[in-house]
């Protein structure tokens, strides 16, 4: 398959997984299953693919900025990135469900996480974690 047509497959399933994790409550466990392991692993195995096809013959490296891009400036590195930010943020997604439903919140209160998660990563566990704080400076026993 091309870079192309896994671009094309990563994208809709990761999306399902997202659709699993925010309806969360209506069937708990087959959905957290789907969406916060078996997706997320499936996406994990395209990222492996991606890397040992592609990696090998890629320009670039982690030491400056110029380098990084060079990283991404094919098709199959670029896909590898963006598969490994699919499964990351999805990963994470999954994280902020299981915690938030710990920490005893409503599931609607998580949208918002869930939502800047999947757009834009780290900010979605900010907010997560910025609620979860307050969460529980409101439990804690006043001195």
């Amino acid at each position: 398959m091309s870079p192309d047509q896994l671009f094309g497959l990563s994208g809709p399933l990761a999306m399902l997984g997202w659709l699993c994790l925010l309806a969360y409550p209506l069937a708990k466990k087959p959905l957290m299953t789907a969406g916060g392991l078996i997706i997320p692993a499936l996406l994990s195995l395209g990222y492996l693919v991606c890397i040992m096809a592609y990696w090998m013959s890629a320009e670039g490296g982690f030491d400056t900025l110029a380098n990084v891009m060079l990283l991404f400036d094919t098709p199959g590195t670029a896909l590898a990135g963006w598969v490994h930010f699919l499964a990351f943020d999805l990963f994470v997604g999954a994280w902020i469900v299981r915690d938030a439903e710990r920490q005893g919140f409503y599931h609607l209160v998580t949208w918002p996480s869930l939502v800047l998660t999947f757009l834009f990563g780290p900010i979605g566990l900010l907010l997560h974690l910025s609620q979860r704080a307050v969460m529980r400076m409101r439990a804690a026993p006043a001195v």
